[in-house]
């Protein structure tokens, strides 16, 4: 395990977990949160594990995405952004923010966000910004960034929009409502609701059953999947076959299908 002042990076056999680890604050990130998450994805894709889980310290909050207090020194670039006339703070801020999180979503493992209570704003857009989310049945998220006059800027507005359409999205963005575990379940926002206090482990079980399968191969799934909103179907089509080809070619099949001919459990191992 590898604690860091504000968040922890576990490896359980093939699954790293990471926790957001500032339960006093909601779980909210600051300046310096930032750059622990910089590190930790530094960490991770070093020695690759098969699925990647994160979480929020405590059962209150996932987390309530950027920290608006005033002792944050970026609130204050922000509010010095505002008042004067120089864009620059602002756009700078943004960028640093934009730097973490899609170096931590660039991680070619699947990322699953295990919501254990509040997603707000940035926190929400970190967790659709994963692959998969398992939430707890009482869980919250909420993009409550025009409650603030403000917007995403953390690359969840897009990602929202391609995970559930314009319209939804347009709806959870511009009143800043609250979803519940029930409704983002069905609208395709969630993929599976956790019995209370459990979504952690069940987030892990599902990393956990991913990790059976071939790594390479999830790796190429995922790479398609991730890359299919921003390509033309034709592109997609002419990837998806491209992969497949470099997949077979790489011998992983052997494995699963020598499992398969003999009736037994496949063993992949790592890449």
């Amino acid at each position: 395990m590898m604690r860091y002042e504000n968040m922890i990076l576990e490896r359980r056999g093939r699954i790293s977990i990471v926790t957001i680890n500032r339960p006093e604050k909601m779980n909210a990130f600051d300046e310096e949160l930032f750059l622990k998450l910089e590190s930790i994805t530094s960490e991770i894709k070093t020695s690759l594990p098969r699925a990647v889980v994160i979480t929020g310290a405590g059962d209150k909050s996932f987390s309530a995405g950027f920290d608006v207090h005033p002792d944050n020194p970026m609130v204050k670039r922000l509010i010095d952004a505002a008042s004067g006339n120089d864009p620059e703070p602002a756009k700078e801020i943004i960028s640093a923010i934009r730097r973490s999180v899609d170096a931590f979503v660039s991680i070619p493992v699947p990322l699953i966000a295990a919501i254990n209570g509040t997603a707000y704003g940035g926190g929400a857009e970190l967790a659709v910004r994963c692959d998969m989310r398992v939430m707890e049945p009482d869980a919250v998220i909420c993009f409550s960034e025009t409650r603030l006059g403000l917007m995403p800027d953390w690359g969840g507005g897009t990602t929202l929009t391609g995970l559930i359409g314009q319209s939804r999205a347009a709806d959870l963005i511009l009143t800043a409502r609250k979803v519940s575990a029930d409704e983002a379940y069905a609208m395709g926002l969630a993929n599976r609701i956790s019995v209370k206090g459990n979504a952690l482990n069940e987030a892990v079980a599902l990393a956990e059953r991913i990790a059976l399968n071939g790594p390479r191969a999830v790796r190429s799934s995922l790479s398609l999947i991730r890359q299919n909103s921003n390509i033309t179907s034709s592109e997609s089509l002419k990837l998806e076959s491209l992969l497949a080809a470099e997949l077979i070619f790489s011998g992983e099949c052997f494995y699963g299908v020598g499992a398969f001919l003999e009736k037994r459990d496949p063993i992949f191992p790592d890449v």
